[in-house]
């Protein structure tokens, strides 16, 4: 029997940490640095996947397959939000979805081949023109300063430093050669996308070659900075209840300083600069609206450069990174 995916536990907490330092990471050396057994480990990871609360995926770095990022949002009156939240969920081109500012907007991630430059059309032309959408904006992500490894797992996470070392220290290095997925990795990739932890030997009867060959091929593409894993997970393992998007306006000349600071935020799962009225977002996390409060009227403040902040709280999330 699976348990709901409540508040983790520490055994638990050190596992997300783990995973997002290493997606695939062996359970033998989790279970080493949190001095439980192999079988503890492994049995709790498989409990809250099969709990829908946790997930590794594997990504494909933008940049190594033509792609760019664009922070999709629509604004649309609120009885027509669920149903457009759902329509661009279905596209595969979007990363994520949220429903924003009570439910009067829409908030979306989109990759499209680079040099694309109207990815907000490419969106709403495949849904049903309405009357109901009041506005698109499509901002084009510059820089990324917090996402992926830099993530509230890793942040918050238990594991004290020698354990981390231990783990980072065990995972693929980058090796300096940058690769490019080919059209024959595209089965292994679509596999990882499902599920990053999946058996060599899965993977192997997947792509039709030896689970040599895909081990070997999927450290090519992870030092080359071609495939990354991150963890997705429900926000309430970490107690994590209260969620916003942050859009700031920085000074130019500070906007590298604020980006970085924002990523050693704990409340922080993503941050980077933008093109648009503001130029730099974020995503926070927090345990409730009060959390809220004081982080907006705390951390927030010291950012070097502020100008001014607008504040989204997400109503929900629709779609995930898996």
């Amino acid at each position: 029997m699976t348990r709901s995916p409540g508040p983790a536990d520490e055994v638990e907490r050190g596992l997300l940490q783990a995973l997002q330092i290493d997606g695939r990471v062996a359970f033998s050396l989790v279970a080493d640095v949190l001095d439980v057994s192999e079988r503890t480990v492994e049995r709790r990871y498989r409990e809250l996947r099969a709990a829908g609360a946790v997930r590794v995926v594997g990504k494909t770095w933008p940049s190594a397959v033509d792609e760019q990022q664009w922070l999709v949002r629509v604004g649309c009156v609120p009885d027509a939000a669920e149903g457009l939240a759902h329509a661009v969920a279905r596209l595969p081109e979007t990363s994520w979805v949220q429903l924003t500012s009570g439910g009067a907007e829409l908030l979306t991630m989109v990759r499209v081949p680079a040099g694309d430059d109207q990815p907000s059309g490419s969106v709403l032309s495949r849904l049903p023109r309405s009357p109901r959408v009041t506005r698109v904006d499509g901002l084009s992500v510059l820089a990324v300063f917090a996402g992926g490894r830099i993530s509230p797992l890793t942040k918050a996470g238990p594991l004290p430093d020698e354990a981390v070392r231990r783990i980072a220290d065990a995972a693929l290095p980058d090796d300096g050669q940058r690769c490019r997925p080919t059209d024959d990795d595209a089965a292994l990739l679509a596999a990882l996308e499902v599920d990053g932890r999946a058996r060599w030997r899965d993977l192997a009867t997947t792509t039709g070659r030896s689970p040599t060959t895909v081990r070997r091929r999927v450290a090519e593409l992870v030092r080359g900075q071609a495939l990354v894993f991150d963890v997705d997970f429900a926000p309430s393992l970490l107690g994590l209840r209260s969620s916003a998007a942050l859009w700031l306006s920085v000074h130019p000349s500070d906007l590298l300083a604020a980006g970085e600071a924002l990523a050693g935020h704990p409340e922080v799962g993503f941050a980077a600069a933008t093109t648009g009225a503001t130029n730099l977002y974020a995503s926070v996390q927090l345990r409730d609206d009060r959390a809220l409060f004081e982080y907006l009227t705390g951390p927030v403040t010291t950012l070097p450069g502020l100008i001014a902040i607008h504040t989204a709280p997400v109503l929900r999330t629709v779609k995930r990174t898996a």
